[in-house]
């Protein structure tokens, strides 16, 4: 049988302080900063928690699961140059069938929250649904953001017991999300 594991690798730089003096990536204190595919996204999360790649994303836990209590995924699609631009799809749509097509026994659906910046659009909605293995209250939050042909899904599943807990780290992975950002490419070990 093939090897089916994801093929990535981990590596933890220092950010260069040009890019911390022009605020692309000012880390808050007991936070790392998340950068993927070389800054197609980037944004702060807990510097406790524990990143495992699956198939098709990368998960940031609170916890090794099956232990963890909140997880946050997030993939990356480049998006091929189109005649009038992106926005002529609007996110909030994406967000709005991306939630109706959750296949868990939802129970209620949240407003879609829209957000332009000068450097990115974002647009998210959350659920809440009973987990079907625990039989517990639980929320999942999904975002979509887009900027420079790049757009992340960013999602994160919680107990809903948990949301004084997890919601303010949600908080901070959209306040300091970055999108589509070009970073040069990382020192190679062992040479200079």
């Amino acid at each position: 049988m093939a090897d089916e594991s994801p093929k990535w690798q981990k590596q933890t730089f220092k950010i260069p302080d040009k890019l911390l003096a022009g605020k692309e990536f000012a880390v808050k204190p007991g936070f790392n900063v998340f950068i993927a595919d070389r800054g197609a996204v980037g944004f702060n999360y807990p510097n406790d928690w524990v990143v495992l790649p699956t198939p098709d994303s990368i998960g940031l836990h609170d916890r090794k699961p099956p232990d963890d209590d909140c997880a946050i995924r997030v993939s990356v699609m480049r998006l091929p140059p189109v005649k009038g631009g992106w926005s002529q799809l609007p996110l909030s749509r994406l967000v709005q069938e991306t939630v109706k097509m959750d296949r868990r026994n939802v129970t209620q659906i949240g407003q879609i929250i829209e957000e332009r910046r000068p450097e990115l659009e974002l647009a998210w909605a959350e659920v809440r649904f009973i987990d079907p293995n625990e039989k517990r209250p639980a929320r999942s939050r999904c975002c979509l953001a887009r900027a420079n042909l790049v757009q992340p899904l960013i999602t994160m599943d919680m107990w809903e017991c948990d949301l004084d807990r997890f919601g303010p780290v949600w908080d901070e992975v959209l306040r300091s999300l970055k999108v589509g950002i070009e970073l040069p490419a990382p020192p190679q070990a062992g040479l200079n």
